[in-house]
């Protein structure tokens, strides 16, 4: 573990942002995005914190922006809202109008520049208490409800809830192909939404291709050719840096649901 920068320069002093100390490994390390960690020095002492252990990060105010914004320059929340953006007002639909169910919710930077984009109702959902903690915490202007369920084993409430929502936006970001959301509780949201809603979505790039392991590959390309999710736009970018300050690149997609997707579309 060195004192070295997501670009890789040495430094005198450890990565510094709006109010930790933090420590990116060096670069004789040899990592793959879902093993990636950093040093925090919390209380005076340094801890040792994975990048998808979400409820430890969420949990220390800040440090969720401070790392994946300020020293790895995601890209992720501007360019899907962005996206989502120009196809609504392509079909003249007023941003307002959405009604969206933001899944992986974290502690809401994507539900921030949903409301700047001018989306209408915006629901949150997480498996992790500490995600709702975060929102409520640092944006508690950006849902109008947060629920923590697993979409896998809902319960009767759990389904009323969402049925309520009367959803006609799925937005996902950054969230799928790694444990975090398997293909079943992406099947699960997408099923809340009207037939004619929007899905917009962000997905490592390797999750799309034929070297995928995730099922995600082979579960949108049954959706789309079934005719159940019909594809609007799709953009290859650079989610962010690594920890070696080499490119991340992920896909945004976005597009029209035309039905639910049936349980033996889910590899």
């Amino acid at each position: 573990m060195g004192n070295t920068g997501p670009s890789g320069e040495n430094n005198d002093a450890s990565v510094t942002g709006r109010q930790h100390e933090i420590k990116l490994p060096d670069r004789t390390e040899q990592f793959d995005q879902d093993s990636e960690y950093c040093e925090v020095r919390l209380g005076g002492e340094w801890q040792r914190i994975r990048f998808h252990d979400y409820d430890r990060i969420f949990s220390v105010p800040g440090l969720y922006e401070q790392l994946f914004h300020d020293i790895l320059d995601c890209h992720s929340p501007d360019v899907i809202a962005k996206l989502l953006k120009e196809q609504v007002q392509r079909d003249n639909v007023a941003a307002s109008d959405l009604r969206v169910l933001d899944l992986g919710a974290g502690n809401g930077l994507v539900a921030e520049q949903l409301r700047a984009v001018g989306a209408g109702r915006i629901t949150g959902v997480d498996i992790l208490p500490e995600a709702r903690e975060a929102a409520l915490r640092d944006r508690p202007e950006v849902y109008d409800a947060y629920l923590v369920m697993d979409l896998t084993d809902l319960g009767d409430a759990d389904r009323r809830r969402l049925s309520e929502g009367r959803f006609n936006t799925l937005t996902c970001v950054a969230a799928l192909g790694y444990a975090d959301i398997p293909p079943a509780a992406f099947r699960s949201a997408f099923n809340y939404v009207s037939d004619g809603g929007w899905i917009a979505f962000t997905i490592k790039d390797r999750f799309l291709s034929a070297e995928d392991t995730s099922g995600f590959a082979e579960l949108i390309n049954r959706c789309r050719d079934a005719g159940i999710l019909e594809v609007r736009a799709s953009e290859r970018y650079r989610h962010r840096l690594n920890v070696l300050g080499e490119p991340l690149h992920y896909v945004a997609l976005v597009g029209a649901k035309r039905a639910d997707i049936p349980a033996e579309l889910v590899p």
